[in-house]
């Protein structure tokens, strides 16, 4: 379990890298809401993370690939909820930078994830 989460954390590091530069894309370039941004970077780490995490964290060969990308895609939504709350309190309540406080939820959200698909989903 302790490899398996120190892969889930790397892939979670690219994951990062796609996240921040489609949220800071959305949110500078496009000017759309911080928080529809922030789910749009979201939503497009979670995918690549999908298929890195089944091909090398956890080698899953279960042939329910749609099944198991809507279950992973469950997860990361309410990983996604904790995460917009979390930056939402930080930021908001605390004064928080935008992007320190995405980085703490990131974090955050990490543990919520990768135990929720080591145990149901992988």
């Amino acid at each position: 379990m302790i490899l398996q989460f120190i892969k889930f954390c790397a892939v979670g590091g690219s994951g990062v890298v796609v996240d921040f530069g489609v949220t800071y894309a959305c949110k500078e370039w496009l000017r759309l809401n911080k928080y529809v941004a922030n789910s749009a970077g979201f939503l497009c780490a979670a995918t690549t993370n999908y298929l890195l995490n089944r091909v090398w964290t956890f080698r899953n060969e279960d042939p329910d690939i749609a099944g198991q990308y809507l279950r992973f895609l469950g997860i990361a939504l309410l990983g996604l909820v904790i995460n917009n709350l979390t930056i939402w309190v930080l930021h908001n309540k605390f004064r928080v930078n935008f992007y320190a406080a995405k980085l703490i939820a990131t974090g955050a959200v990490t543990f919520w994830n990768f135990f929720m698909n080591y145990f149901f989903n992988f």
